[in-house]
């Protein structure tokens, strides 16, 4: 009698050399003799590289001292950075102060931390939060005069205090201005649309340090006598119009992006031209511009260095002074080293978050 088997092999598993660890090295870095040959480099040049690194910033680095005299090891000397933390972090700022710039730090921390996570689904209160009360809370607290607080100079700002309002401030202002010169540029009457054209490609055909120093020095005699701007106004005013200008051509591409269908279903539907392009057109426009959005923020906040030109000591131009010192001639490597790696901090979180926030409203638009 011949006997039939109707039961199903069970599954056997996949080869270890497909899967885990193993498998993923072969198919990335070994899968063929020229790719394992620039792996086998490319994990040489790593290694000499962090090899040197490492040593220069960890195992021969001097950490402790107060003075240059402290840094005898061959690697870096950290002891100027320990020295002029305070003024690389606060500028001038007065020492008995500095509490109100930590104050600002943590309810802005506090209004980012609301706003950018899925904690709270409605992002109403901790936008008005955020965008309203913690920049109001912050110039109080930062300029002083009112409820008994000491009045502190913009003169004094500096370091990456004065870094992180100069980027903070511009990137709040230029976002919703540059959507409304991309909605202007865009828009079915002349004038305004010629108004918002001129003025975007007139800011684009101009280099950033010419914005400023024309806000610091032109304007002023373009004023009324007696009418005067602080210069870190200026500056901000400055790199907000300026960075506008670029973030309008961002959206502008995410709205050609839109199909016209879209608008036509919303007319459709009975919505007017505002309620359309709020509830369909710029979601839709601005998560497709997201990656050039938070590229033209990461530039921005890396070109607050330019505000030396107009004589506001922002964190490299703080740490540069710092060198200068002769106590502390020589220490430029260090300095340097320390800034970059600060706003390569700051630059990498824009850039992950950008990344996380594309998948968290990837719809299946992308491929």
């Amino acid at each position: 009698m011949a006997i039939v088997k109707t039961e199903r092999h069970e599954d056997l598993p996949p080869p270890v050399s497909q899967t885990g660890v193993i498998g993923w090295m072969r198919e990335n870095l070994f899968s063929s003799p020229l790719n394992a040959l620039l792996t086998v480099v490319s994990i040489y040049v790593i290694y000499w590289a962090l090899s040197g690194i490492i040593s220069y910033a960890f195992i021969n680095a001097n950490f402790v001292g107060e003075t240059r005299e402290d840094c005898t090891g061959s690697g870096a000397c950290w002891v100027f950075i320990k020295a002029r933390f305070g003024q690389i972090m606060y500028g001038f700022y007065p020492v008995e102060e500095r509490w109100r710039v930590d104050v600002g730090y943590v309810l802005a921390a506090i209004g980012l931390f609301f706003v950018l996570s899925d904690v709270v689904k409605n992002k109403k209160w901790p936008a008005l939060y955020l965008f309203v009360f913690v920049p109001v809370a912050c110039f109080f607290l930062f300029s002083g005069g009112y409820f008994g607080l000491e009045v502190v100079e913009t003169s004094q700002w500096g370091g990456l205090f004065l870094t992180l309002v100069l980027a903070s401030v511009s990137i709040f202002v230029s976002l919703p201005l540059g959507i409304v010169l991309a909605l202007g540029r865009r828009s079915s009457m002349p004038i305004v649309r010629m108004l918002c054209v001129g003025f975007i490609e007139f800011v684009r055909g101009v280099p950033l340090i010419t914005v400023l120093f024309m806000a610091s020095v032109m304007l002023p005699l373009f004023l009324p006598e007696g009418m005067n701007f602080d210069k870190l106004i200026r500056a901000l005013v400055g790199m907000s119009l300026f960075s506008a200008a670029y973030m309008a051509e961002v959206v502008r591409g995410g709205l050609q992006a839109i199909p016209k269908g879209q608008m036509e279903a919303a007319k459709s539907l009975g919505l007017g031209y505002w309620q359309a392009m709020g509830l369909i057109i710029l979601p839709q426009a601005l998560k497709i511009s997201i990656p050039s959005i938070v590229n033209t923020f990461i530039g921005l906040f890396k070109d607050t260095t330019l505000v030396l030109i107009i004589g506001l000591l922002d964190l490299l131009s703080i740490v540069k002074a710092g060198t200068t010192d002769k106590e502390w001639v020589g220490m430029a490597t260090e300095g340097y080293v320390f800034v970059a790696a600060v706003f390569w901090v700051f630059c990498f979180g824009m850039s992950r978050y950008s990344i996380w926030l594309e998948n968290k409203l990837h719809t299946g638009h992308k491929r």
